[in-house]
């Protein structure tokens, strides 16, 4: 593959401030900004921000935007996942189109959705908020995955007073019983301007393993917390408290939050390009652990199978455009995206009639089926489905490379 690379705010905010959760003084802010570009001249395509978690929420609108100023004299983007996806979800697109207006920097938002069952339904005053933006001639965009459940980490259930400090000090406050019960209080009740994700999913059924390291665990791999509960008689708070002690302080997991009809809505707007939110797997060795979302695996082919050829939810063509040259120039990738004289030769032939995802929830490390040929700058690397052995993907870099 060909890889690209962002710089990312909090990484960036952790060389200067570590841990902290105060606001920079002015001349960390400076070196921030110095550092953001350093990483431009690097060739970084923009700046990448992740903000539903501490120590990524003490990224609040001001820094992020001195962060995103950083990057704009380079031709970089931002590309943000918000604060919020549930009942903040309105705040959280506004936070990003102000970075972007004050920075004066393209924005995209990762993986569009609203992950809260209380909101389902709402995605086209969403889409109504953005294309706003749009109109006033901010360029604001998107990007999203055809699944209805999205993963995290169990530690996206720890309220964020338990997480100060970092995940040490987090695994500290996991093993005093009177913090214990204060964070299960606040998952069950919530906390102001924290997105809950037991109250976005109402309910445990929807929380699922996706990953454990010790062999202890193993049998709870692909298991719901409500699941897990009833086998080993724990509340479900004290399961997911157990987990990431037991783990280390880190439990992958998917979340089942959306709604088909809100998944519909955005794949159907044409500012709205695909990306698998995944990381490179394969079915064996120690990429093949765990059970990790199928996005991983059947993102692209899922959209062409299920959403084009059986659904007919949206064009074929509008589909290859939103896998290629949409995100090409979004990023400022002139050279590729495009079957087109004088562009890179990165191309995939598939069976319009046969393409589909494979993976699922319960057996994610599958191949989907119906691609053919992939060629990346030139170079054969499947052919009939076959991996060749071939590695001529490059390190893609943006346009402030010195």
């Amino acid at each position: 593959m060909n890889v690209a690379s962002y710089v990312g705010a909090t990484q960036i905010r952790s060389c200067v401030l570590g841990n902290e959760s105060r606001a920079p003084t002015a001349a960390e802010t400076e070196e921030m900004k110095q550092l953001a570009a350093e990483a431009m001249r690097d060739g970084a395509m923009g700046l990448s921000s992740a903000l539903l978690v501490p120590p990524n929420t003490y990224l609040d609108t001001r820094q992020l935007t001195d962060l995103a100023s950083a990057v704009q004299p380079f031709g970089g983007i931002y590309s943000t996942h918000i604060r919020s996806e549930g009942q903040g979800i309105f705040d959280a697109i506004s936070e990003a189109i102000t970075v972007g207006e004050q920075a004066q920097v393209p924005v995209d938002i990762i993986h569009l959705k609203i992950a809260d069952k209380r909101l389902w339904g709402r995605m086209p005053e969403v889409i109504k908020l953005i294309a706003a933006a749009q109109a006033k001639g901010l360029r604001v965009t998107a990007n999203q995955y055809p699944y209805i459940a999205g993963q995290n980490n169990l530690d996206a259930l720890i309220p964020p007073w338990a997480m100060e400090g970092g995940r040490e000090q987090m695994m500290a406050r996991l093993n005093d019983p009177a913090l214990r019960a204060r964070m299960e209080k606040d998952i069950l009740n919530g906390v102001p301007e924290w997105f809950d994700h037991y109250l976005a999913m109402k309910g445990w059924e929807s929380c699922v393993v996706a990953g454990v390291n010790s062999d202890k665990n193993k049998v709870h791999e692909g298991k719901s917390i409500e699941q897990i509960s009833k086998a080993v008689n724990k509340k479900p708070a004290d399961v997911v408290f157990d987990l990431l002690k037991e783990e280390g302080g880190s439990v992958p997991a998917v979340y089942f939050l959306m709604s088909e009809d809100d998944v519909r809505t955005a794949l159907q707007t044409h500012w709205v390009s695909i990306g698998s939110d995944g990381t490179a797997v394969r079915p064996d060795g120690i990429l093949g652990k765990g059970k990790p979302h199928p996005r991983w695996y059947g993102t692209f082919p899922r959209v062409l199978g299920k959403y084009v050829r059986e659904e007919k939810v949206l064009a074929l063509e509008e589909a290859v455009k939103k896998m290629t040259s949409l995100n090409a120039a979004k990023l400022g990738i002139e050279d590729r995206g495009l079957l087109k004289a004088g562009k890179k030769a990165d191309i995939t032939i598939f069976s319009a009639d046969r393409v589909i995802d494979k993976a699922t929830f319960e057996n994610p490390h599958q191949y989907p089926e119906g691609i053919e040929y992939v060629v990346v700058n030139g170079t054969l690397v499947i052919e009939k489905g076959q991996h060749l052995g071939s590695k001529p993907g490059r390190v893609l870099y943006g346009k402030g490379k010195k």
